[in-house]
């Protein structure tokens, strides 16, 4: 990374070739992340552009402490944070409509692996599922699962990201993981969508709180 170094040693400097060709290593990381957190192009363009305008403002306050991968994906994430999404400008693909074919509508289910085109259409939707329950969640929680599992990013670099402890990655974490799945079944029922293996998890919590209930009724009557 001693390339990079010298990069922002010489853009540091006012020499607009060198961070020029920081945002050619950079710009597809950083796009790619943006696309994540905003959710569709357009947005994720304007993100992405104005973390590079604001990063080359801020080069000055770059010490190299951390990877500048890393402080621009800092940058990115607080852009994200602190300023409100536009509305977006994609077209949402409905999870509510069944799949209509000369046969008749199909109820929406996980198949099998084949390569036919019923099998691309319902991976497109689990797809949508996915994004639309990330979207369902809290940003800080959405963030971190983002940092985490899609950028592949280790404890140490999200907590530089998030100018927090590592405990605090960890806990996040948990409680993102936790909420991603019950939005995920949440909406996979409500939708149609067949889990496979998801059923009988999901059963036994609506059982669990069944029991909850009834033993508080059993403890009032008393």
């Amino acid at each position: 990374m001693e390339a990079v170094r010298q990069l922002v040693n010489r853009a540091q400097k006012q020499d607009l070739a060198a961070f020029e060709q920081l945002v050619t290593l950079y710009q597809d990381r950083v796009y790619a992340l943006a696309q994540k957190l905003a959710g569709n192009q357009p947005d994720a363009q304007d993100l992405a552009q104005e973390a590079f305008i604001r990063a080359y403002r801020a080069l000055h306050s770059f010490r190299g402490d951390a990877d500048f991968g890393t402080w621009l994906h800092r940058i990115t994430v607080n852009i994200w944070l602190n300023e409100k999404r536009k509305p977006q400008l994609h077209m949402a693909v409905s999870l509510d409509e069944p799949i209509r074919t000369d046969e008749g509508n199909l109820t929406r289910e996980i198949p099998s692996w084949d390569n036919n085109p019923e099998y691309i259409v319902l991976a497109s939707q689990m797809s949508d599922l996915m994004q639309n329950s990330l979207d369902g969640l809290p940003k800080e929680q959405k963030l971190v699962l983002l940092l985490r599992e899609l950028e592949d990013m280790s404890y140490d670099e999200i907590a530089v990201t998030l100018n927090c402890s590592i405990g605090t990655v960890r806990s996040r974490l948990s409680r993102a993981r936790d909420a991603l799945r019950k939005q995920v079944l949440t909406r996979a029922r409500t939708t149609g969508i067949h889990l496979n293996g998801a059923g009988a998890s999901e059963h036994e919590e609506e059982d669990s709180q069944l029991c909850t209930e009834r033993r508080a009724r059993v403890r009032e009557l008393r």
